[in-house]
């Protein structure tokens, strides 16, 4: 079987899902001090980050691990009220429709077709349902009694997890995939692995490190340069 991976943030959308999640608590006037903790943590290390001094994954692995914090003692079906909301009213303004196109493509190819993503997976999987995806990989949240704990799974579904996560699941569901004949689209240098993964990667509005890669090693960039 040939397979489409796709990355969601800044490939399928213009923004990033968190950004959604954040919106929705703070239009809401929820975890307010939840979200005053996690800019408090984080800031030092975006600070850091800006001057170099750290890499884009140190900076944005506990960025994607700490989303839990907000989900503290949600059950996932409280939850799905928020992950509606960022698809159904953050999203909307936010789809790249052209890659959109790509991924329909795919799925009337009769192609498998995967999300993966660092944002949290019960996110992915209601952003999945939107846009046609069969499967998902993605952060996972810690349950305990029913109830999202604040903390993630190890690991962050990010960098080079993104690959191995992908081909544990496919491993898991018993499916086999001729990765020289399959794509993966992707915007970041950090997606790198994933893109590597594939006989077809394919660099969709790429950042200029990815850039700088895409154009060294001959792969596609999407859209295609005029």
């Amino acid at each position: 079987m040939r397979a489409a991976f796709f990355d969601v943030d800044g490939t399928l959308t213009d923004t990033r899902v968190w950004e959604g999640l954040m919106a929705y608590f703070k239009i809401h006037g929820l975890r307010r001090w939840t979200h005053r903790a996690f800019w408090a943590y984080h800031m030092p290390y975006y600070m850091l980050l800006k001057a170099r001094l750290i890499s884009q994954s140190a900076f944005r692995r506990p960025w994607a691990a700490h989303l839990a914090w907000y989900l503290r003692g949600y059950t996932p079906e409280e939850a799905n009220t928020i992950w509606n909301w960022v698809v159904e009213e953050f999203l909307t303004l936010h789809w790249r429709l052209d890659t959109r196109h790509l991924l329909d493509d795919h799925r009337a190819a009769g192609d498998l077709v995967m999300l993966v993503s660092a944002g949290p997976q019960p996110l992915l999987e209601r952003i999945a349902r939107e846009v046609g995806a069969g499967h998902v990989v993605a952060t996972e949240f810690e349950l305990r009694a029913g109830r999202y704990s604040g903390r993630s799974l190890e690991p962050v579904c990010i960098d080079e997890n993104k690959a191995s996560l992908a081909k544990a699941y496919l491993e898991r569901q018993g499916i086999g995939i001729d990765f020289q004949a399959s794509y993966a689209y992707a915007d970041a240098i950090s997606d790198l692995h994933l893109l590597e993964m594939v006989g077809n990667p394919i660099a969709v509005y790429p950042d200029e490190e990815l850039r700088k890669v895409t154009q060294e090693r001959g792969w596609q960039l999407f859209p295609t340069p005029s």
